[in-house]
């Protein structure tokens, strides 16, 4: 396999036991496709089109993760989206970019999202969203260190461009939500050579589902779920549960099935801006490694909230 080779030739000659460690993971890199994150309930227009416009004004959301802290190569991802009901008729408009780096390898997708919302009740909304993206794909053979001649790892690859379309659904209230996305439909390979392909893309089936309850006065409970289905690839699930205090903190745990404990902090500083911080320790192999500190996770969430928007309380989610 042609990632494999990449990794090898990336890392340093006497790191044998990292490249060993990555070989066993290299079914998840290369599963794993779309960009992971912790805190996907504050960044859910990433995954699900239909979210675009949701929160009722514009919203504008940044956020850095760095992924097993201390493995030389490890991925690296940073986000940053803007969404926005347009007039009275139930659009919705987004904008996200998203860059991940892994090695030698980054990949920058460029996603406009469109929704249409119709209100089934007083509390009740199903939006249905629209998501076209347009990936571009930079391999950096030439920081690789080789120890044999490739003729596969001659030459960079530079903005490779490959154009994709999704689309989502997304039912909610102030009190609950559930949505079933597919942000990229199309399964094309970036790179191809002799039968050998890297960066492949695959489709990734997400399901998120969340509840809020009020516990008293001041606190708020939610619970909520991330599922993702892909093919050639175990079931992924994020369960996490978070408590919010007088509309101010937030805190709570999360668990990834099979591979990671989280931990989830956050903070209103105000009623319209967020920060939110995650800490994530892998309870797989490559968890158990002394080169790696974790993964960590910060996000800032900015709504622009005018008067007539008569928002009592921060949405939770």
């Amino acid at each position: 396999m042609l990632l494999k080779k990449i990794i090898t030739s990336y890392l340093d000659s006497q790191n044998y036991f990292i490249v060993g460690l990555l070989f066993a993971c290299v079914s998840f890199i290369t599963a794993q496709q779309d960009a992971q994150y912790t805190q996907y309930m504050y960044n859910t227009v990433s995954i699900n089109p239909g979210y675009a416009g949701a929160r009722g004004h514009m919203s504008i959301a940044a956020l850095h993760r760095s992924q097993w802290v201390g493995i030389d190569g490890a991925p690296t991802t940073q986000t940053l989206n803007i969404h926005a009901p347009v007039g009275r008729k139930g659009i919705g408009l987004g904008l996200s970019v998203v860059n991940d780096k892994i090695g030698p390898t980054s990949e920058t997708n460029l996603d406009l999202d469109i929704s249409y919302t119709i209100k089934l009740s007083a509390e009740n909304k199903l939006s249905f969203g629209i998501k076209g993206s347009a990936n571009l794909l930079d391999i950096r053979f030439s920081e690789l260190n080789q120890f044999t001649s490739d003729q596969t790892l001659e030459q960079d690859i530079d903005n490779r461009l490959s154009p994709n379309v999704g689309a989502g659904i997304y039912y909610h209230s102030d009190r609950y939500y559930v949505g079933l996305s597919i942000p990229r439909f199309l399964e094309t390979s970036h790179f191809q050579e002799r039968s050998l392909s890297v960066a492949s893309e695959q489709m990734n089936i997400y399901l998120i589902t969340g509840y809020v309850w009020d516990l008293d006065r001041n606190w708020k409970f939610k619970p909520s779920l991330l599922g993702k289905v892909t093919q050639g690839a175990p079931l992924q699930a994020d369960i996490s549960a978070n408590f919010m205090y007088a509309e101010k903190f937030i805190f709570g745990g999360a668990y990834r099935w099979d591979a990671a404990f989280s931990a989830l902090v956050g903070f209103n500083v105000a009623h319209n801006f967020l920060i939110g911080v995650a800490y994530d320790k892998e309870i797989t192999e490559l968890g158990n490694a002394v080169f790696n500190d974790g993964s960590f996770e910060v996000i800032f969430r900015y709504d622009f909230i005018s008067e007539r928007d008569h928002m009592r309380s921060p949405r939770f989610f």
